[in-house]
């Protein structure tokens, strides 16, 4: 499902190293983020059903036609960056996760296992070449990932386990413990966050679980959000923790759907 051109993930191990939309029409799927992201798109590698979405040139994450076939769900998932899967895949049962998927070879650049953390939140792990220029943050980056949990700390101790916050060593990632939340850094720059809070596990509205929430940077807040009702999709009322916890002051952001119901964020840029 990841897209490759660049380094390895020896590189970024432990960090979040793609962004991933399981579709069932890839073409569909275009033409919405496209109109909403104002993304451009090119076919990668992987066949006529992946789909890389750049923003200026720059890829921001992947579109792959494969909710039917694989049968996952239409869902955005974060990828972590492993130096070896199978010993990633051990890891996440031994420590109460689950492994839906995987690990999957895509050869000769990869391989890929989707899973769940012991409380229910989706990721993935991907072992092998990554995207040349990719990258998420909290400030200019065109994406932003953070995980919404019951006990970030928790969290942090299934996740340092599995990709390996605490070893250290080159390319490795490094947590910090900021104003109740769980920072992940890597060379320095902050690229995810855990997050605790109100979340149900057994929820019938899927903001309201734990789960890898994704947001996208734009330009322009309202035009994206009116681009989203526009060409299929919904807005999601309550904001990103279902209306359970409200949100911070000075926030711009919105929560939606696409036409397939995957749930992400849009979040206006900072201004300079």
């Amino acid at each position: 499902m990841v897209p490759v051109s660049g380094p390895t993930t020896g590189e970024a191990r432990g960090a979040p190293c793609w962004l991933n939309l399981s579709a069932r029409d890839l073409g569909a799927a275009e033409r919405f983020y496209g109109a909403v992201l104002g993304w451009t798109f090119r076919r990668g590698a992987l066949g006529d059903a992946y789909a890389v979405g750049e923003r200026d040139g720059v890829p921001v994450a992947g579109i792959a036609a494969v909710a039917a076939e694989m049968a996952v769900p239409v869902a955005w998932t974060v990828f972590f960056g492993v130096d070896d899967a199978d010993a990633t895949v051990g890891r996440i049962r031994e420590r109460g996760g689950t492994v839906g998927v995987g690990p999957v070879a895509f050869p000769p650049r990869g391989r890929a296992a989707l899973a769940t953390d012991p409380e229910g939140a989706a990721f993935a792990v991907w072992e092998g070449r990554l995207v040349s220029r990719w990258q998420v943050g909290e400030r200019q980056a065109p994406a932003w990932v953070e995980l919404h949990t019951r006990n970030a700390f928790d969290a942090a101790v299934f996740y340092g386990g599995v990709l390996g916050w605490a070893e250290g060593g080159p390319g490795r990632s490094e947590v910090s413990y900021e104003d109740d939340q769980v920072v992940l850094r890597h060379d320095g720059e902050a690229v995810a966050r855990l997050n605790s809070g109100p979340v149900e596990s057994a929820s019938p509205r899927p903001q309201l679980r734990p789960r890898w929430l994704v947001r996208f940077r734009v330009r322009d807040l309202e035009a994206a959000e009116a681009a989203v009702v526009e060409h299929g999709g919904s807005v999601v009322p309550g904001g990103e923790w279902g209306g359970v916890r409200p949100a911070a002051d000075g926030e711009r952001r919105v929560v939606v759907r696409d036409p397939d119901g995957a749930l992400f964020t849009l979040e206006a840029e900072e201004r300079e």
